[in-house]
């Protein structure tokens, strides 16, 4: 996050100008990282001299209410320049009558490298791999006062201290909740993995901003850019994920590699279980005739095969046997694709290739 002394009460010794024959109200910033400085005074009195710098805004506060607003350059102030303060206070015309309120002075400078982190992981499903994963996320946004009158009731009113801590925690978590309800929507939505979600960042930054961008309004700042510049997973969760994601693939690999031969002998039995219920079928008859299956259909012949021969199948009819290469194919594009999404290892990849190829 940025400075914390972006937003805080500052020691008003050498900033304060006070003359006991001219006041003047001023405030020198030390740094473009405040956003508000009060002057720690509120006996004004008219003649005197308020003094606004180039890119700095000056409220009058009476009560709770934002009145006069004064932009860059030096004011005397007088009641014609302060109707919203004299139809309050009735301050009467000429001289140089005392009155109180507070003067706020806002820096309108844009802030455009501060950075932003979620604290604690966002726990997600990913909809791929419907696997629930925790990811964090960082970036970097930019800020600016727009509206001096909203920041000062709506903000700095709530807040009191104006505390920098304060505003960066009550805004951290604004993004973080906003970030959470987008990262949901869109993988889901899209389809897409968690795992691809840095291929995706400027649409994410994109629909984050736009999502924030009416709540920071609502305080009178302005989002001037916001980045998402990394999504990542948590170590421990990333060799969680790994370790599933690489029993699954093997409980595949063992699916694919068996499922013409598995497929050709339910069918077989599900054939000969409904003949041994037909009367004169050939396959009935064998089997009510005593003949097993070992002596009845030849010794040292495939079941699936004399099956499929007793019921009248020719062997191209039948499921042919997987082709091994197709297989080996099949299992190196799947390695292929957990190294491209990082699931694993340049080395875990060629240990398993490897291993793959000496199968062969």
């Amino acid at each position: 996050m940025a400075s914390k002394d972006r937003l805080r009460h500052e020691d008003p010794n050498n900033r304060i100008k006070h003359n006991a024959l001219i006041n003047q109200i001023k405030y020198d910033a030390s740094s473009d990282e405040w956003f508000v400085w009060k002057y720690p005074r509120e006996d004004i009195r008219l003649g005197a001299q308020l003094v606004v710098n180039q890119a700095q805004e000056a409220l009058f506060v009476k009560g709770g209410q934002a009145l006069d607003v004064f932009g860059p350059g030096t004011h005397t102030l007088s009641t014609g320049n302060l109707p919203l303060l004299h139809r309050i206070i009735k301050l009467p015309f000429g001289g140089d009558t005392p009155f109180t309120a507070e003067i706020w002075f806002v820096n309108k400078h844009a802030k455009r490298d501060l950075g932003w982190g979620t604290q604690s992981p966002i726990p997600l499903i990913d909809p791929v791999y419907n696997f629930p994963v925790n990811v964090r996320a960082f970036g970097r946004w930019g800020v600016r006062v727009d509206d001096c009158r909203s920041l000062i009731t709506q903000l700095v009113g709530t807040l009191g201290d104006l505390s920098s801590e304060k505003i960066d925690s009550y805004f951290m978590g604004e993004i973080v909740q906003r970030l959470s309800d987008i990262l949901s929507k869109y993988f889901v939505e899209q389809h897409i993995s968690i795992f691809h979600a840095n291929a995706k960042l400027n649409e994410l930054s994109q629909s984050t901003s736009d999502a924030i961008r009416s709540e920071f309004k609502r305080f009178g700042l302005e989002i001037v850019n916001f980045n998402v510049q990394r999504i990542s997973m948590p170590e421990e969760d990333m060799n969680k994920f790994q370790e599933v994601l690489g029993k699954k693939m093997e409980i595949d690999q063992l699916s694919s590699s068996d499922v013409g031969t598995g497929y050709t002998t339910t069918r077989t039995f599900e054939v000969l279980d409904k003949a041994a219920g037909t009367e004169g079928g050939t396959a009935g008859a064998l089997i009510a005739g005593g003949l097993g299956l070992g002596v009845g259909l030849g010794a040292g012949v495939p079941v699936g095969k004399q099956a499929g021969q007793v019921m009248g199948i020719t062997p191209s009819q039948q499921s042919p046997a997987p082709n091994p290469e197709d297989d080996t194919l099949a299992r190196m594009q799947k390695l292929k694709k957990l190294l491209d999404n990082g699931l694993i290892s340049q080395q875990e990849f060629n240990e398993k290739k490897k291993q793959i190829l000496d199968s062969m």
